[in-house]
Parts: structure tokens; C-alpha cells; sequence
């Protein structure tokens, strides 16, 4: 399960007979932690009986994501302030216009996935204009994709959009996860020291390495000048051992005098 003080969400497919709760009912949900600790709020198919967000509340302060897929809404006016929420889904809904609201209770918001509501025409995008962060918007499957030039008219209209419905101006595709277009390039800068700090410790123990290698020389030097030292040693004693072979040949070729050859000289005289 979840971690409930990071994300909360309820998930109900098939008929609306077997729907989640209304979303007038979400603050009185026994369920519900603590709502300023709550993350990640997913909603989708919760049903929507009058086409309005109903239960939410500023409360959510840490909320970054919020998904509402499939609930009937035909309005967002109701949505409430979450200055720090990154990415909204209201895909599959009957969202016609309004979208002006966003731009003053989403400040902060980067990716907006509206595939699949009533959008039809151009001009209904403009309030996004005022979302200087946006960086993913998502329009499939919505009538004004129909028109002509629309991609380009999106990216006239919207300067700070990287992608539109899944590519960017190049018709390149988004990756899986681009930090940019997720809006966390904040949380990179926040970062930045610490990743400083990394490399800085990573120097200090290739420096550390080298003067283990360099000790590790030393020492293999000092043990070299030993077994030269051993060497000279034994050359020398080699030296003294042929010094004596010689000294004992000399002496085989010339035999000290006999004492007794003087005598048998007086002896004859």
C-alpha cells in the first residue's frame, strides 16, 4: 500500500453504479490523512454530479499532482489554490473553457493533460499564456487538434511549451521522463551544492589513491635497494670464496720449504 501521508487515490473503472465516492465527500473520508502531508491526489472516475471539483481545498499545500481522469467535470472554476502542484490531469471530461483559473490557483503548474475534454478552438488556450512554467501540454483527441496549422499556432501561442500532445516543434518525441519538461529544475538547482560537495569528496580520494600508490613505490623502492644491497653482499662473498680457491691453488703449486732439507744439507757437509 501507499504511503497515505504521500498519496491518496481512489480507483474505480466500469459502470457509474460502481463509481468511487463524489468528490464532495473527500474531506469527511475517514481514509484521509492529514491533507497537508498528501502529495499525490488521484481521483479518477469519482464522479462529479453537478460537472464541478467539489471536497477540495487550499489544505492540499503540498500537493504537486493531481489527477481527476473520467469525472464528469464540465468546470474547473472550483479548483482550489495549490501553489505547488506541477502536474494536473483532466483527460476524459467535458471541459469546454475557463482555463484562466489556472493561471491563478496553479502558478507553478509545468504539465496540463486536457486530451480528451471539448476544447475547439485556439483562443480557448490563451489563458495558458500566464503559466510561465508550463512545459507539457496534452490536447489529443480534443477537436481544435483538427485544425489547420494547429501545432504551429500552439507553439506561436505558447513560447514556454517543449511538448505538445506527446512531441516537441521538431516532432520529436518526449522521453519517458525529461526533468525540464517535469518541472524540476528547481529541485536540481536545490541540489547543485550537494553535487559539488560528491565531486569534491571524489577528488579528495583520487588524491588519497595516488598517495597509496606512491607510498606503495616508496616502499617497493626501499625493498629494490635492499636486494641490491643482498646482491652486493653476496658478490662479495663470492668474491672471498674464489680469493681462497686461488690462494690454496697458489699453494699447491708452490709447497712451502721442507725444514728437513737443511738439515740433510749440514748433514752432507
Amino acid at each position: 500500500m501507499h504511503d497515505l501521508h504521500k498519496q491518496v487515490g481512489w480507483f474505480f473503472p466500469g459502470p457509474p453504479s460502481r463509481w468511487g465516492p463524489p468528490l464532495v465527500d473527500l474531506p469527511r473520508n475517514p481514509f484521509i490523512p492529514v491533507l497537508t502531508e498528501v502529495k499525490e491526489l488521484v481521483l479518477d472516475n469519482c464522479r462529479s454530479d453537478d460537472g464541478k471539483i467539489s471536497g477540495l481545498s487550499p489544505d492540499f499545500e503540498n500537493l504537486e499532482f493531481l489527477s481527476m481522469i473520467n469525472v464528469n467535470l464540465l468546470s474547473i472554476s472550483n479548483l482550489p489554490k495549490l501553489n505547488k502542484l506541477r502536474k494536473l490531469e483532466l483527460s476524459d471530461n467535458r471541459i469546454s473553457g475557463g482555463l484562466e483559473v489556472l493561471a491563478e490557483k496553479t502558478p507553478n503548474l509545468t504539465q496540463l493533460n486536457l486530451s480528451g475534454n471539448k476544447i475547439k478552438e485556439i483562443n480557448t488556450l490563451e489563458p495558458l499564456k500566464k503559466l510561465p512554467h508550463l512545459r507539457n501540454l496534452d490536447l489529443f483527441n480534443c477537436e481544435v487538434t483538427t485544425l489547420m496549422n494547429y501545432r504551429e499556432s500552439i507553439f506561436t501561442l505558447l513560447p514556454q511549451l517543449i511538448y505538445l500532445d506527446g512531441f516537441d516543434a521538431s516532432d520529436k518525441e518526449a522521453p519517458d521522463s525529461d526533468p525540464e519538461a517535469d518541472g524540476l529544475d528547481d529541485e536540481y538547482d536545490e541540489n547543485g551544492d550537494e553535487e559539488e560537495e560528491e565531486e569534491e569528496d571524489e577528488e579528495d580520494e583520487e588524491l588519497d589513491d595516488e598517495d597509496d600508490l606512491d607510498g606503495e613505490e616508496e616502499e617497493n623502492g626501499g625493498d629494490d635497494e635492499d636486494d641490491d644491497d643482498e646482491d652486493d653482499g653476496d658478490e662479495d662473498e663470492d668474491e672471498d670464496e674464489e680469493a681462497e680457491v686461488q690462494q690454496g691453488e697458489k699453494r699447491k703449486r708452490d709447497p712451502e720449504e721442507d725444514p728437513y732439507e737443511d738439515e740433510d744439507e749440514d748433514n752432507d757437509d
